[in-house]
């Protein structure tokens, strides 16, 4: 079969492939999106949720840039709860539980809409390769497609083994045929590639689950959507369930651990820490008595319902065991085992910060094959090999997105400087200027650079246009007059007579103030929409801190202004041998990356500065 020319194709119709094939195309490249089905676009292998602390943050920064996990994840969104509510907004995470089978449909559905870009059904085998310069895929069926660039984004495919008990067989995901031809290709490039596991908990039938003994967990009263788009719930709302593992529960994996995948030696391959399977529970916690279990519907219209919280590579049998041993689950069925899933990895050190390979020109990877676990990760990653690749093909200078300015820049930072140990996930905890870099102003940092690499569309600009002017226009007013304490006291907000005057702006900046608290002093705001209210308010309330910080982002920018070339030498004295090696591996591309490889220390920084800028001083001699 022949195949029109590409600028770039996507290899994978999971999160990553799906983010980047529409970023791809957004900004004009033609695009291929190479799926094994048409089906297996947008697919939820996992968890049926979306969002979540840091997560939520990540899939913000993607619809900021007009990506689509938000807007589909809103459509498909079936429970929405905001996360950390009682803390402050830096840290609060939103999240929605999906319907599976709605955001599938949706997902495809966008695809198939999305212009300059097509969907080839068919497995990508190989690659087409002069030299180390990739230009294009191999099929299955021996048909060749070109291209300026490729993306992979292989999720766990890549040699994937499941594991149930004491048998295993490869399998990419459940009913799926594992990638093998490719993941040998892969070898032949001598890429430092490890393996990571992940696992599922086994499904059970909503039917056979006790409901009414149990404790409901409904959503919030007015949700908090993830794309800036939206405004509505498109689906029914649904109750999730809670109930908890106990003694006997454990007693049952106890007795049982040599029959799990991962305790019976079967597996070689890391999990995530932050998602450990129920074995892992019961033995890392052996202290508790119970573990919570979140009872996850997977549709409105489906009786499939996800037990999050018990993930599981033990034999069938011993599942029904312990899942009937469970409050309300005494007489559950289930519909498919849990299982644990093997599978290939590449060290993310491996790519520079647009996702790049560094060996191979014109290959991005993007999604679990650079070691993360997670949609939201794999989307976000997507996003940036996707805008990367069209910019290569189209002969642009890459993008990179820095730590002080998206939980994006944070991931892609931590993953190409230090590497994984076990699958990443992002959490707020991860960076340093997460105050600035708050789900509710993702828009105001990213939408504009969205829009200048010509990646955002009509109506969100126009949209987004519209929502700066007007807070533009309320922050004039706030800042054009200044209060004394005895006008601020008067409009019944307590504060110090210290004589110091204040904007409407500080003032809102106050505990416990808020926004129709400063309306006495500025009456004109009264006609100020409630988005717009909520928005100043969050703002203000983090002013203070912003400020302080601006002197690190202004370090961090300049060291970032420092790049360090390719073939950058670290064999020079005053560097210890392990720093060395480290630098070696992670072959850092500006120097405040090479600031956060582990074991930098200040005076290896000085060293290494000073070193470029002698590089740099002997090219400009040479030029001269």
């Amino acid at each position: 079969m022949k195949h029109p020319n590409y600028d770039v194709i996507v290899v994978g119709g999971g999160h990553a492939g799906t983010e980047a094939a529409h970023a791809s195309a957004r900004t004009g490249a033609r695009t291929a999106l190479v799926t094994l089905t048409k089906d297996g676009i947008g697919v939820m292998s996992c968890n049926p949720a979306i969002g979540g602390l840091g997560k939520g943050h990540l899939v913000r920064e993607i619809d900021a840039l007009d990506g689509v996990m938000g807007r589909v994840a809103d459509k498909a969104g079936i429970q929405f709860r905001l996360l950390n509510r009682r803390k402050g907004p830096a840290v609060q995470g939103p999240r929605a539980q999906s319907d599976r089978k709605i955001y599938r449909r949706e997902m495809l559905a966008e695809t198939e809409a999305q212009e300059n870009l097509d969907i080839v059904a068919g497995e990508v085998v190989d690659f087409l390769i002069t030299g180390s310069t990739i230009h294009g895929v191999r099929l299955a069926d021996d048909s060749e497609i070109s291209a300026k660039a490729v993306i992979l984004t292989s999720g766990t495919f890549l040699r994937g083994v499941i594991h149930i008990g004491d048998v295993s067989k490869p399998g990419g995901r459940m009913g799926d045929k594992p990638s093998v031809r490719l993941a040998e290709r892969l070898d032949s490039f001598e890429l430092p590639l490890g393996r990571l596991k992940t696992g599922t908990p086994p499904r059970l039938d909503g039917r056979t689950i006790a409901w009414d003994q149990l404790d409901a967990q409904p959503g919030d009263d007015e949700p908090t959507f993830f794309s800036f788009m939206t405004n509505q719930l498109y689906a029914p709302q649904v109750d999730c369930g809670i109930t908890h593992t106990n003694e006997k529960t454990h007693e049952i994996i106890r007795q049982n651990l040599e029959r799990s995948a991962m305790y019976g030696g079967h597996i070689e391959g890391v999990g995530p820490r932050y998602c450990p399977s129920i074995e892992d529970k019961v033995v890392r916690f052996a202290d508790k008595t119970s573990h919570q279990i979140f009872l996850e519907p997977e549709g409105v219209d489906d009786h499939t319902v996800y037990p999050n919280g018990i993930s599981t590579s033990l034999p069938v049998e011993i599942q029904e065991a312990y899942v009937h041993s469970i409050f309300g689950l005494e007489k559950a069925e289930i519909l498919q085992p849990g299982y644990a899933i093997e599978y290939d990895y590449v060290d993310p050190r491996a790519l520079g910060l647009d996702l790049a390979l560094k060996s191979h020109t014109g290959l991005y990877l993007a999604g679990q094959i650079n070691g993360t676990t997670g949609y939201e990760e794999a989307a976000a990653q997507g996003l940036v090999a996707g805008l990367n690749a069209a910019r290569f093909a189209k002969g642009e200078e890459a993008l990179t997105f820095s730590r002080s300015e998206s939980y994006i820049g944070v991931m892609i930072d931590d993953l190409t400087t230090n590497g994984v140990t076990e699958p990443y996930r992002m959490f707020t905890s991860r960076a340093e200027f997460r105050l600035s870099l708050r789900a509710d102003n993702a828009d105001q940092r990213l939408t504009g650079l969205g829009i200048e690499i010509g990646c955002v569309g009509e109506q969100r600009k126009v949209e987004f246009s519209e929502k700066m002017e007007k807070l533009d226009a309320a922050r004039a007013v706030m800042d054009a007059r200044t209060f004394t304490p005895k006008e601020v006291n008067a409009a019944g907000i307590a504060v110090n007579q210290d004589g110091n005057k204040r904007t409407a702006t500080d003032v809102l900046a106050f505990p416990d103030v808020g926004f129709d608290d400063i309306l006495p002093l500025l009456p004109e705001l009264m006609t100020c929409e409630d988005p717009i209210r909520r928005q100043l308010e969050r703002d203000a309330l983090y002013a203070n801190y912003i400020t302080r910080q601006k002197r690190e982002i202004e370090a961090l920018k300049r060291d970032e202004g420092h790049h360090i070339p390719r073939d950058f030498s670290y064999d020079f004295e005053g560097l210890s041998n392990e720093l060395k090696g480290k630098l070696e591996r992670a072959r850092p591309e500006t120097l405040a990356q090479a600031g956060r490889v582990d074991g930098m220390t200040p005076a290896a920084l000085a060293l290494i500065l000073a070193r470029l800028r002698k590089r740099t001083s002997a090219g400009q001699e040479k030029t001269a």
